[in-house]
């Protein structure tokens, strides 16, 4: 029996992010206006390299969880559209500066913008939106605003370090690695939902219940993002499988692969990710370690957990479209394709 596939992108059948996009969409259409606005520069290479890397951007997940935050706390405004956008120059002024110290070739499938431009460049450009974020942030006139993503920006850098200093230790603690996600990934994730809350006047328990949301899923989307790494395909991830194992990467599937080898399998670890000795071969076994001892699927299961506690931070909130949407997305991210 022939099995008929769809190959029309526009039948595509929509996903939890699709639809929570969709009921920000006209205000996602203004963030991403400001976004263009405000990447201007006399400097030539500012918005073009800007431009490269914001145009081959993803699904706008981090703006769209402030916009969606807002909308939740009823609010009427326009200041949130211009706080997605911060969030937005943040999440990219990050990505820049992760490639040239990761020294990565490809970002979603493309050249990075370092590969494009340069690692001078990259940074300097990097640094452009970083200063325009905080440029942005001031014209919202909230102190309580430029404290959270003020905060989220400078946890963000330290979790770059404190990245490196485990950067090929396969001695890395489960904690240890907790502790870089949740700064790298999840606190822009935290901030970019508690700020609608802010923006909405809304009480503190709403604050930090948003808070606890963001940070939880980002916890469950870096989780699975490494899961990612070692099992899907290039042309689902949007980039070549492997990365992390090729750069030394100390991720959660080596944690749990490493302390549950024997001898022989350590060694091959030490050799692979401490002194990256890699050979023809290695990643598939890496890979082969991680299914015999679980550290794939353990790792999605612990994204489960971080999840469970997103769902329940939510619970503060009465019913509306907008709380489903986002108790929908949690599913979503855990269960992209791996």
């Amino acid at each position: 029996m022939a099995v008929v596939t769809n190959l029309d992108p526009k039948r595509r059948k929509s996903t939890p992010l699709d639809e929570l996009t969709s009921l920000v969409s006209q205000d996602l259409d203004s963030v991403n206006e400001l976004i263009l606005a405000n990447m201007h520069s006399s400097v030539e290479m500012i918005p073009q390299l800007a431009g490269y890397i914001i145009a081959a951007g993803g699904k706008r997940l981090r703006p769209v969880l402030t916009l969606a935050a807002a909308q939740l706390c009823g609010y009427r405004g326009e200041n949130h559209k211009m706080l997605a956008a911060v969030v937005e120059f943040i999440h990219t002024a990050t990505l820049l500066h992760d490639d040239v110290v990761d020294e990565s070739d490809l970002r979603r499938g493309l050249a990075s913008a370092n590969a494009v431009f340069g690692n001078k460049a990259s940074v300097l450009v990097g640094d452009f939106l970083f200063s325009r974020a905080f440029e942005l942030m001031v014209g919202v006139g909230s102190l309580d605003v430029l404290r959270i993503l003020s905060k989220a920006s400078a946890v963000i850098a330290e979790g770059e370090v404190l990245q490196l200093q485990t950067s090929n230790d396969t001695e890395t603690s489960e904690q240890a690695y907790l502790e870089v996600i949740k700064a790298k990934t999840a606190e822009l994730f935290a901030a970019a939902c508690r700020v609608g809350a802010v923006v909405a006047a809304r009480p503190q328990a709403e604050e930090m219940a948003l808070y606890d949301y963001g940070m939880n899923l980002g916890i469950a989307f870096q989780l699975v993002d490494d899961v990612l790494d070692y099992s899907a395909k290039q042309a689902k991830l949007g980039k070549t499988v492997g990365d992390d194992f090729r750069e030394g990467k100390i991720t959660l599937p080596i944690v749990l692969a490493f302390r549950r080898g024997n001898d022989e399998e350590r060694a091959f670890w030490r050799r692979t990710m401490e002194e990256l000795d890699q050979q023809d071969g290695d990643l598939e076994r890496a890979q082969q370690l991680m299914v015999r001892h679980n550290a794939l699927k353990d790792t999605v299961e612990r994204a489960r957990h971080y999840g469970a506690i997103a769902r329940d931070a939510l619970g503060l909130f009465p019913d509306s479209a907008v709380k489903r949407a986002l108790l929908d997305v949690i599913d979503f991210v855990i269960d992209r394709d791996y």
